[in-house]
């Protein structure tokens, strides 16, 4: 960096999708909604979208691509710890999520499938933290099946795009502000409509689409990844997802201390970090690192290396390695989104 760092805010940049939403998100930042298919914005984002052409990839106020500076400077930007195991990526893609509609049934590829079918070196393990549920809507997720099903059956709903037997076989998991969830990669699942949440994510856009009918712009062509359907289909976890998984998948909340609430189970770490941080009069002290900061509520100060900014609702900003050990101070909660720690097990 030619300057000091220093935690840099970030605008909207939210590309457009197949799907409809992002009133919420402009609710949440005070800003216009650039159209109704504006469901998602790229937070910190050195990741674009999977059909490429550098959608997604965020600027810095400078005008300078994020995934540019980085790789520029990956010791400020990242760390020394972590470049030595990760490289210049990231390890993390952050975005606000806001739906108007019923979010299509999907699932996400592992690492594994997406080495052998995709020469990727990430899937898509991902988690959300819910903002706010429109009160007109009924907050909820579709999420795993309720039973084992068979490969037949699963080619058969898509071939025939058989959504409400697909939705029948899921689970149904209530979703209010400030729940949190772990969407492991091949799990199927789908978002409610009227829905806005802080997603993390591994760095990649890989989605398989178990629904497209009815979405505007897609057709089977967009479904696979480019794949065969019948080797797309492979990345989908076909088994049963027992009750007591569900609550696995949304436990580690309440952990750390008062003010720096893990959000997590530990079965996310390898993955991505995130911790809810509520200030108040006395300074809330953070450890040096790479993150994304978004400020779910009220008003407070930054402070970093001697020097200090005002933050409020709304906020998104991204902190550089370099900027050092942050403090927090005032009537302010936020939502620190960070890469795995380079010492976890992969």
């Amino acid at each position: 960096m030619t300057t000091a760092p220093s935690p840099l805010r970030l605008a909207p940049n939210q590309p457009d999708r197949p799907y409809r939403g992002g009133a919420g998100i402009a609710a949440f930042r005070g800003s216009p909604q650039p159209s109704e298919f504006s469901p998602e914005d790229f937070v910190g984002s050195a990741t674009e979208i999977f059909a490429g052409g550098g959608i997604g990839l965020s600027a810095l106020p400078s005008g300078e691509l994020l995934r540019t500076a980085i790789e520029e400077d990956p010791a400020t930007w990242l760390g020394d710890e972590h470049v030595a195991r990760f490289g210049t990526s990231t390890e993390l893609l952050v975005k606000l999520l806001d739906t108007a509609e019923r979010l299509f049934v999907h699932v996400h590829p592992d690492v594994g499938f997406a080495r052998e079918h995709l020469s990727l070196g990430h899937g898509k393990t991902e988690a959300w933290i819910v903002v706010a549920v429109r009160p007109e809507g009924e907050g909820y997720a579709c999420l795993g099946f309720t039973r084992d099903v068979g490969a037949d059956e699963v080619a058969a709903w898509v071939s025939g795009q058989r959504a409400e037997a697909m939705l029948a076989a899921m689970h149904r998991v209530p979703l209010r502000p400030g729940s949190t969830l772990l969407v492991p990669a091949g799990m199927a699942h789908a978002i409610g409509p009227g829905i806005t949440l802080v997603e993390l994510q591994e760095p990649t856009d890989l989605s398989v689409l178990l629904e497209w009918q009815g979405y505007r712009g897609l057709g089977e062509r967009d479904a696979f990844l480019g794949l065969d359907r019948n080797v797309a289909l492979r990345a989908v976890d076909r088994s049963a997802t027992p009750v007591g998984r569900l609550a696995e998948l949304t436990g580690g909340r309440g952990t750390g201390a008062e003010d720096v609430e893990r959000l997590f189970p530990e079965e996310a770490d390898p993955f991505f970090r995130a911790e809810r941080i509520r200030a108040g009069e006395a300074e809330v002290h953070l450890d040096a690192g790479f993150s994304i900061l978004v400020v779910l509520d009220g008003t407070g100060a930054l402070g970093w290396n001697g020097d200090r900014m005002s933050i409020e609702r709304g906020d998104t900003l991204v902190v550089p390695h370099g900027a050092g050990p942050l403090t927090l101070r005032g009537a302010v909660t936020a939502i620190r989104c960070r890469p795995p720690a380079p010492a976890a097990e992969p």
